[in-house]
């Protein structure tokens, strides 16, 4: 059944690439695809112009486009709507597919799938995919510090394991890799280190003293804006900050992605962005449970799993401790495993209504001053 509209739109969708982007129009009737190469924004004026023109549309006609989340971000859904045009940024994990085992799939078929579930989404059927809400440039701008941190730590991590690879290639057993001492260091029959690899050792420990003094430069800038928050998302992240068993970073990360900019209405959308919530199968005689979703922020959700661990141990008489100790605590450690997801989905209502209704979770006790 095609969607009835009440007044004359264009739907416009566009499949993003790195060689080509394919744009797809449709007016209700017809569908006109055309090819528009990576970040032409002139050329794909011109095209939408075309469009109005071979599908007898007139200059004033409302557009509405979309595109799914990805590589280009936002910056697209800012250049249409600073045209004038309305723009869906869909999530591409919320599109349904063809359950063939063998499906054709090509940027043009995706572009032309997509154009026709906008003609269902302007007809009313809302429910047909999942939008995303867009940032300002603020907002975006204000993640980038625990992001880098991330990675800093990611970069971290792999010098490290790399200059205790190389040492343990000539039998030496590596203790504190930062501050070692390369011409001391003697391979497995006493010699010194050949000299090509103290060279690489010694690179490796410098990119490790860099990454040390930007992570330094990163944690002072955040404690900084914690002391003196500037933004809605500083003065909730000091506010969650409060609590014991909180820490600056998960106060920080949780502030900035989550109850910062977020319009978050209810429990369920709080859980769905974590990628926490539950995803039953019940059909005929099956009946089982599949786990959570995992289909939100990756680092939001460790970062959660990790912050109930340490809220057993720091808020040991809150209400969330003592069900989880009742629940989970005198099983196996699978058990325990499933419960502290468990745990870390209550824990991340308890903190959202904290922050925005004032309301501190049962039993829970603040920092001393």
């Amino acid at each position: 059944m095609k969607p009835v509209l009440q007044e004359r739109v264009l739907a416009m969708s566009l499949e993003l690439s790195k060689q080509i982007w394919k744009v797809a129009f449709c007016d209700g009737q017809k569908i006109r695809r055309v090819n528009v190469q990576p970040g032409e924004r002139a050329e794909l004026q011109q095209q939408l112009q075309r469009a109005r023109e071979r599908l007898g549309l007139p200059a004033t006609v409302r557009v509405v486009c979309c595109y799914e989340a990805g590589r280009e971000g936002f910056w697209v859904h800012r250049f249409l709507q600073a045209l004038g045009l309305e723009n869906l940024v869909v999530d591409p994990a919320s599109i349904e597919v063809n359950r063939r085992r063998r499906r054709a799939k090509t940027d043009r078929l995706d572009a032309e799938k997509l154009v026709r579930m906008l003609m269902r989404w302007l007809g009313g059927e809302r429910t047909v995919w999942r939008t995303v809400r867009v940032p300002t440039v603020e907002e975006e701008d204000e993640r980038r510090v625990h992001r880098e941190r991330a990675r800093l730590l990611q970069e971290r991590t792999g010098h490290l394991n790399r200059m205790r690879a190389l040492l343990f290639l000539q039998g030496h057993a590596a203790g504190g890799l930062k501050a070692l001492d390369l011409r001391r260091c003697r391979t497995w029959e006493g010699q010194p280190l050949p000299a090509e690899l103290q060279a690489e050792l010694l690179r490796e420990q410098q990119r490790v003293q860099l990454v040390d003094a930007q992570l330094a430069e990163l944690d002072e800038a955040m404690a900084t804006r914690l002391e003196q928050p500037q933004t809605a998302a500083d003065r909730k992240a000091q506010k969650l900050l409060t609590l014991r068993a909180v820490g600056p970073v998960n106060a920080w990360v949780l502030g900035k992605e989550l109850f910062g900019w977020r319009q978050l209405r209810n429990h369920r959308q709080l859980g769905a962005i974590a990628g926490l919530t539950g995803t039953p199968y019940n059909s005929g005689q099956s009946r089982r449970e599949q786990g959570i979703s995992k289909a939100g922020i990756v680092w939001v959700r460790s970062l959660l799993v990790e912050l109930a661990w340490g809220w057993l141990r720091y808020q040991p008489r809150s209400a969330l401790s003592q069900w989880y100790r009742r629940r989970f605590a005198g099983g196996g450690a699978r058990l325990r495993r499933i419960g502290i997801v468990a745990l870390a989905r209550k824990l991340l209502i308890a903190l959202w209504h904290y922050v925005e209704h004032d309301q501190l979770p049962v039993g829970a006790v603040l920092k001393p001053c």
